[in-house]
This record gives C-alpha cells, sequence and structure tokens, in this order.
C-alpha cells in the first residue's frame, strides 16, 4: 500500500541533511587558538582526515579537568582541532597548484648529500685498497652497513668519537631577577576597562541560534576573558581598542559580534558591509576560515583577498558583493582602483587585526588610502596583543567614544611559557649558528619554529640543518605563494620537525602542537618579541622559548626578565659541543655553496624559458591583443613615490648600516676580497638589522606629535609670570570705556585738537569740516 515501514533494530536509518547534527560539518577553531577547541573531524570525513590523518575522534564520557589556571575559567576544555581550517588552506592551494617550481630545495639538498656520500665512501675505499686486499673485503661491508644507517638515522652524520655531544647534557639555572627602583612602575597604556563577568556564558550573550549551533559544531565550552569582555560590548555597535595575550582567541571576539549583526539585519542589496584588514597572507587564510565556520548555518557570505592569489577570481566574488571581505591592505587597494563595481562607501564595520602592526611605518600610506575611501558612519575595532603609540594615534583621530578593553598588559607572554636564554660572548658571536645546530639535534628535536632576522639567514639554515638529516622547511617574503602555503601544511601535518621563518610568520598564526621557539638573534623590538614567542604556549598549553642573547642585545633581556612574572631560566651549553659543531658547519660551507648554485641555475633557467614563452605568445597572438592583455593595473600611488617610500623605509645593507665613512668603505673592500662572509660578520648583520629598526622608531617617536580631535587627558599647565593684557582697538575702547573722564569728554564732544585733525583727514578727502555742537 506503500506505507512507511517500521524501522528495526538493525536497519540502517539514513540522515537527514536537514537535522540539526552537526557531524558531516567541518571541525575548526574558534579563534586563533584560545577558544575551547573540543573534538576533531572523524577519519574520512571530508578535507580534515585527508590532511590531518593523526587527528582522530574524542570518546564520549566525562572529560577530566584540572584546577583553574590563571585568567581561564575551570569549566574551560580546549580540543584537538586544528586552528588553520583545512578548507580555507586546501582552497587555496588548490588555486596554486599550477605553480610550483621545477625541484624543491629538499630535493637539491638531498642530491647534494647524496653527492657528498658517494665522494667519501670512494675515499674510504681508495684507503682501504691501499693497505691489503683481505682487510678490504671486510670494510666494504661495514661501510654499507653505514651507509644504510645514515639514511635512517640523523645521529649517523656523527663518528663514534662525537657520540659523547649527544650524551652531555646542557646546564641550565634561574635567572635572577634585578630589584627595581621605587615608583619606576611601566604605565599601563589604556585604562583599565576590561571589567566583565566572569560566569558569562555564550548562551547569556544574546546570540542568535544559527551561532550558537556553529558554537557548539565547533566544540565551544565556555568563551576565553577576551570574549567575554569583547562580545557583549561589540554588539552595542560601540568602537572597541581591545588587547590580549597571544592564543587567547581574539579571531572570535571580533567575529562573533560582527555576524550577530549581519543575522538580526540582512542586507537589502549585494554590498560588502564588513571589512577585516589583516597584515600576513597567511593570517588572512586563517581569520577566513574561522570566518567561514562560524557562519556556516546562516547566510553570511565571505570573501579572501590577499597577495599571492588569483586576481581574476578575488575580482569575481568582489563582483558578487559578499557580506565579509577579509584582505591585505595591498590587495585591497589594487581592486578598489582597478575593479570598477567594487568600493567601501558601504563598509558597516571597520576591524584591524594585528593593528599595531597594520599602523606602522610599513603599512601607514596604505592605511591612510584606506580609512579615506572606507564609510566615515561605521564601528571601528582595533585588536592586537601588543598596543603602541600609533594605535592611540588612530583611535584619536578615527575612532568615536572607544571602548578600551586591556584584558593583558602588551608585554605579557603567556601564562605557562618557560622562557630560556643562552648568552653569547662578546668573542664569540660566531657560534651562533652551532649553538642553534646542536638545540636542534640534541635537545629540540621536533615540534620546533627557529625565527632569525632575514630571508637570507633563514634560507642558510634550511640548507644547513637539511644537509645535517633534519627535517626542515622555511617560511619567508622571498618564497612563492605556493611555497608558504606548502611549508605550512607540511609543518601542521608533523611532515617537517623543524619551521624555519622571519618574523612573516611570527603573527597570529595558530600551528597547533608547537612546543618550542628558537630566537636566533633577539627580534627588534619587545613586542616583537612577545609575538615570537606567543606561537607556543597556545591555548593554556605549556611552551617553551630559547634565545640567543649578545652583548648588545642584553638591554632587551633585562627588560623581559623584569617583566617576567615566572622565573627566566638561563641555559649553558658545553664549550666542546659549540666546538665540535662549528667543525661540522665548516666542513658543511662546500655543500651550502653547491646547493645555492643549484638554486641559481634552476631560476636562470626558469627566467630564460619565461622570456622564450612571452617571446612565443606575442609571436602567435599578435600586437593588437597582446596591447591590451599588457594594460599595467593602477595604484593610488606613482612608481617614483613608491620607490622613494620603499627607499626611505627599507633596511638597509649591511655596509649601509656601518657607522662611519671609514668603516663602510673598509668594509665594502674587505667583503670584496673575500666574496662570503664569516659566521661572526653573519650574525653582526643579523643584529644591526633589528638595532636599525628599533633606531627609526625611537626617532619617530620623538618627533613632534599631530593635532588631535579630541582634547589631552591631563590639561596644559598655565606659563608662569604676569599676564599680557589682549591689545584693544579703538572702537571697542571707546565703546566699552564707562569711566568718569570718558563720560565728560563724550558730553564736551571732540577737544580742538581732535577737530583739527579730523579738518585734516577731510581736507585730504577733498570735503569740508563742519564742528557741531550740542550747544
Amino acid at each position: 500500500l506503500g506505507l512507511v515501514g517500521t524501522i528495526a533494530e538493525g536497519d540502517v536509518v539514513p540522515v537527514d541533511s536537514e537535522s540539526g547534527d552537526s557531524e558531516d560539518e567541518e571541525v575548526g577553531p574558534g579563534g586563533r587558538g584560545g577558544t575551547g577547541r573540543a573534538g576533531a573531524a572523524a577519519p574520512g570525513r571530508g578535507p580534515c582526515s585527508r590532511l590531518f590523518p593523526q587527528e582522530l575522534p574524542r570518546a564520549p564520557g566525562p572529560r577530566r579537568r584540572g584546577p583553574s589556571r590563571g585568567d581561564f575559567s575551570a569549566d574551560f576544555v580546549f580540543g584537538e582541532a586544528e586552528a588553520g581550517g583545512e578548507d580555507a588552506w586546501t582552497a587555496a592551494l588548490r588555486q596554486l597548484r599550477g605553480k610550483k617550481a621545477a625541484t624543491t630545495l629538499d630535493e637539491k639538498i638531498e642530491k647534494v648529500r647524496q653527492k657528498r656520500k658517494l665522494q667519501e665512501r670512494e675515499a674510504k675505499q681508495a684507503k682501504v685498497k691501499a693497505e691489503d686486499a683481505e682487510a678490504e673485503d671486510d670494510q666494504t661491508k661495514k661501510e654499507h652497513e653505514d651507509c644504510s644507517r645514515d639514511e635512517e638515522d640523523v645521529e649517523s652524520e656523527y663518528s663514534l668519537d662525537d657520540e659523547s655531544i649527544f650524551t652531555t647534557a646542557d646546564k641550565v639555572k634561574v635567572k635572577e631577577k634585578k630589584r627595581s627602583k621605587k615608583g619606576e612602575e611601566a604605565e599601563s597604556f589604556f585604562e583599565d576597562a576590561s571589567q566583565y563577568d566572569d560566569n558569562l556564558s555564550f548562551q547569556d550573550m544574546n546570540l542568535s541560534r544559527p551561532l550558537l549551533k556553529a558554537i557548539t559544531a565547533l566544540g565551544f565550552k565556555q568563551p576565553t576573558p577576551i570574549q567575554k569582555a569583547c562580545i557583549p560590548v561589540g554588539l552595542l555597535g560601540k568602537d572597541i581598542c581591545a588587547c590580549a595575550a597571544t592564543g587567547t582567541g581574539k579571531t572570535a571576539a571580533f567575529i562573533l559580534p560582527v555576524l550577530e549583526r549581519l543575522i538580526y539585519k540582512p542586507r537589502q542589496a549585494p554590498i560588502t558591509r564588513v571589512l577585516v584588514l589583516v597584515p600576513t597572507r597567511e593570517l588572512g587564510i586563517q581569520v577566513h576560515s574561522v570566518t567561514k565556520q562560524l557562519a556556516q548555518f546562516s547566510s553570511v557570505t565571505t570573501c579572501l583577498a590577499v597577495g599571492g592569489l588569483d586576481v581574476k577570481t578575488q575580482e569575481a566574488a568582489l563582483r558578487s558583493g559578499p557580506d565579509i571581505l577579509i584582505a591585505t591592505p595591498g590587495r585591497l587597494i589594487d581592486h578598489l582602483h582597478n575593479c570598477p563595481s567594487f568600493h567601501l562607501s558601504s563598509v558597516e564595520v571597520l576591524i584591524l587585526d594585528e593593528a599595531d602592526r597594520m599602523l606602522d611605518e610599513y603599512f601607514e600610506e596604505q592605511m591612510k588610502e584606506i580609512i579615506r575611501l572606507c564609510s566615515h558612519h561605521r564601528q571601528t575595532m582595533l585588536f592586537s596583543a601588543t598596543m603602541t603609540e600609533e594605535v592611540k594615534d588612530l583611535a584619536s583621530v578615527s575612532l568615536k567614544n572607544p571602548v578600551r578593553i586591556f584584558v593583558n598588559s602588551n608585554t605579557d607572554v603567556a601564562p605557562f611559557l618557560r622562557q630560556e636564554f643562552i648568552r653569547i660572548r662578546p668573542n664569540r658571536e660566531g657560534d651562533r649558528e652551532a649553538i642553534v645546530t646542536a638545540l636542534l639535534t640534541r635537545t629540540f628535536q621536533d615540534h620546533v619554529m627557529l625565527f632569525t632576522q632575514t630571508k637570507k639567514q633563514a634560507h642558510r639554515m634550511h640548507i644547513l640543518l637539511g644537509l645535517m638529516g633534519l627535517r626542515v622547511g622555511e617560511l619567508h617574503g622571498n618564497l612563492s605563494q605556493t611555497q608558504r602555503l606548502e611549508s605550512l601544511r607540511r609543518f601542521k601535518d608533523e611532515q617537517i620537525d623543524i619551521l624555519v621563518a622571519t618574523d612573516v610568520a611570527a603573527r597570529g598564526l595558530d600551528i597547533e602542537g608547537v612546543k618550542t621557539v628558537i630566537n636566533f638573534t633577539m627580534p627588534n623590538t619587545i613586542k616583537h618579541y612577545v609575538h615570537r614567542v606567543g606561537r607556543t604556549a597556545r591555548a593554556g598549553k605549556a611552551g617553551r622559548s630559547v634565545s640567543l642573547v649578545g652583548e648588545e642585545e642584553r638591554k632587551m633581556l633585562k627588560e623581559i626578565v623584569k617583566t617576567a612574572k615566572t622565573p627566566v631560566k638561563a641555559r649553558i651549553l658545553p664549550q666542546d659541543v659549540i666546538l665540535k659543531f662549528r667543525e661540522k658547519i665548516e666542513n658543511l660551507e662546500k655543500d651550502i655553496y653547491a646547493v645555492l648554485c643549484l638554486e641559481r641555475e634552476e631560476r636562470e633557467m626558469q627566467q630564460s624559458e619565461a622570456q622564450i614563452n612571452k617571446a612565443k605568445k606575442q609571436l602567435e597572438t599578435g600586437k593588437k591583443e597582446t596591447g591590451s592583455e599588457s594594460l599595467e593595473r593602477s595604484w593610488f600611488q606613482t612608481r617614483e613615490e613608491r620607490k622613494k617610500e620603499k627607499l626611505a623605509k627599507a633596511l638597509q645593507e649591511f655596509d649601509l648600516a656601518l657607522r662611519g665613512k671609514k668603516k663602510r668603505k673598509k668594509f665594502v673592500q674587505d667583503t670584496q676580497k673575500k666574496g662570503q662572509m664569516t659566521p661572526e660578520e653573519r650574525s653582526q648583520f643579523e643584529i644591526l638589522k633589528s638595532q636599525m629598526y628599533a633606531e627609526r622608531l625611537a626617532k619617530r617617536n620623538r618627533r613632534a606629535k599631530r593635532a588631535r580631535a579630541l582634547p589631552e587627558e591631563e590639561p596644559a599647565a598655565a606659563p608662569a609670570g604676569p599676564k599680557k593684557k589682549k591689545k584693544v582697538s579703538v572702537f571697542d575702547e571707546e565703546l566699552t570705556n564707562t569711566s568718569r573722564k570718558a563720560l565728560k569728554q563724550y558730553r564736551a564732544g571732540p577737544s580742538f585738537e581732535d577737530r583739527k585733525r579730523l579738518g585734516i583727514a577731510q581736507r585730504r578727502k577733498g570735503g569740508t569740516f563742519k564742528s557741531k555742537s550740542r550747544y
């Protein structure tokens, strides 16, 4: 009769697509590592299982909770879901799939290593043949066993005599904090306006059902302090200036109130209503992923416009008018000037993530242009882990009655971070590479991020550590977008153990499971240091940072020790270990040079191929079509202005950093003779780069401040001494003078001298003067 049969106990039940179950949805984070993430997608469900096969679903049942630590609630649950979000990363990589290099750097390193091993084997065989024929057979067998062991184990790179360097332990002692003088407490930049209800939950925040459903699907349990403080204020539509430590979920703190506003007041036309600006491409992809996951049960649309990805695809998405746009400043200005149908006049909410970085000298002109093109009637929100004077400048100009939320101090590191420092003696600056290599080979062998000051040093460390048999990747501005995303993906998937990076990876990126951060040199400022070490010990987990400190960097170390809330450790490596690793690096210099030569040859081949392809295309299509295609994209600055700005703000070369003409000239002559820098010179190069940045920052802070639209908090003191009387005109004086003398003079009329003076003036004009007396 066509009736629906009863479902038996063993029958398979079809899942209704419109039901409230969220098992088939993506599981990801709510903020940059800080919101309570619980659970990961099961294997075989969507792209999560392809990218992160090591993550397993959490078993049901009660979860153990330890005692509450610091600012985190006792009910706060930290999950194991990947923070970056898989869908956004795979979509970005899919756009760049056809742009891979001919061979990777790891392949070149492996080629040089195999060549070196072959040469060593041949040298040993030749030596054995010279001795006697009987020993030759036994020795070759041992060599074959050694070669197979070399490919499997990293420690086989060293001889049996060098095994002592792995057994010798480092010394770690507590670095004592010096007593500070009374009255030298650092003033916090913002007033303490971070009062919030500690018992507040997501259900108490008046969020819509689609958002609560997404929060539940993502496994959020309790909001973090920054979310408890920011979300209620953001829902009121007020401007916000927020500061919280790294890894506390700032992304969800500004995305959730924005999504609630868009759901409550749907758009009448396809226009962009929310603009989120981020400093780096990788952070943009991460924020886009979090936004998509939180908006998965609503009709809110998002778009990503960052550099390195396909321009045409982004233009097509912008024409459709997405609700939320996540962009980097450069690519956004490019679209504003070259995509006619796209504008910012309808933007209702402007968000600056990592606001202090967005407002420094490198983004200054671009930010002025973007704010000029934005709507004046908007809600503006600034978020960062560190707040500087530049943020205060913008807050006083573009924010309207802002609410200042300061959950943590701007120099606070993560609560469970163990900070260690290694002292570099004045005459041992060349030991930095040996010390870092010893740390990575002996002590910290996986889940490590190594930060360097320059792209050149990061590339050299990648080659050096790769030649020593370690699994390494690099992330900096000289790489293509494909290589950058691929390095991040491999590090997250645990295909590589060490990621060598510059400060491009120091902000915002939430990479699951980073155990250790190593600083090759101390960064430019303490705020850069806070962001670097913030890549570990995120979301209430423990982590460790190890920084190499030279004599010229000890001032920064003293400030870090003074502001540290937990004891700071000093690590001491045995000198014989450092010497052996330095000798090993010197022996590998030829192999490093060989890898660099292979790279240069491949780069030249690619350039010549590109020129040939361009010439072929011009011959095939003809001049007319190529002329229409070769139209340059417009920019808000001319080429000369851009060149001037770049030269003024770029870090100068090493020889220009030296003080004095004679030193500079001598250094140029020496480098021309040598051709290669020594380890000491390379280390000095790194330190001078950061010093130049700090000097430029100090010079900028000494400049006269701009006029403010808002009154200063403290009224200006009145100048000492007698007040000078303001000069009053004759007309004002006669009109306001009510003394007896003035009254008598007015009744008597003008005197003889006044009449004479007026008669002369009148005769000059050609008229006559008649005295009129009231008597």
